[in-house]
C-alpha cells in the first residue's frame, strides 16, 4: 500500500519515467500518416516531446516547470487548433496506451502505475476531443 502523500512521479523515480514514456509514446507518433499532420513542427517533434513530458510531470506532482515555462496548461484551449475527431482520439490513446505498457513493463515500476496513467489519458483524450464525428445538423426546417 502507498502512502497517500507520495505522488505518482515520486513512486515512479521522478522525470526519467515521464521522458521514456513520452519517448515511447511519439515513437509511435513519428510514423502515424493521422496524427503526425497535427504537429507542426513534424518530423522533428522535440517541441512536443518537451512540453508532454512537462506537462505529465507537473500533472502527476513533479516540478511546476510546465507551468513556469508556458503557464495554465489549459489542454482544451491549446488543441481547439487542430482536429481532434474520433479517429485522432483513438490513435492518440494507441500510442499512449503502447508506451504505457512499454514503460510499466520495467520491474521498477510499481505495480499499478499503468491503470493510474490511464484512469486519466482516456477520458483526457476524449475531453480535447473538439469534432464529435458526426455531420452538423442540417437547418432546414423539416417537412413532417
Amino acid at each position: 500500500m502507498t502512502d497517500s502523500t507520495t505522488t505518482l512521479f515520486e513512486r515512479v523515480g521522478g522525470a526519467e519515467f515521464f521522458e521514456r514514456l513520452v519517448d515511447a509514446f511519439y515513437e509511435g507518433v513519428a510514423t502515424d500518416e493521422v496524427l503526425l499532420p497535427l504537429y507542426p513542427e513534424q518530423p522533428d517533434l522535440t517541441g512536443a516531446r518537451h512540453r508532454l513530458t512537462l506537462f505529465l510531470i507537473q500533472y502527476w506532482g513533479g516540478p511546476t516547470t510546465y507551468m513556469n515555462e508556458r503557464g495554465h496548461p489549459r489542454l482544451r484551449m491549446r488543441h481547439m487548433p487542430f482536429h481532434v475527431g474520433p479517429l485522432e482520439r483513438d490513435r492518440w490513446l494507441v500510442h499512449m496506451t503502447a508506451a504505457v505498457e512499454t514503460v510499466c513493463t520495467d520491474p521498477d515500476v510499481p505495480d499499478g502505475i499503468a491503470d493510474e496513467l490511464l484512469t486519466y489519458f482516456v477520458p483526457a483524450a476524449e475531453h480535447l476531443r473538439n469534432d464529435t464525428g458526426l455531420p452538423i445538423s442540417s437547418s432546414r426546417p423539416s417537412h413532417g
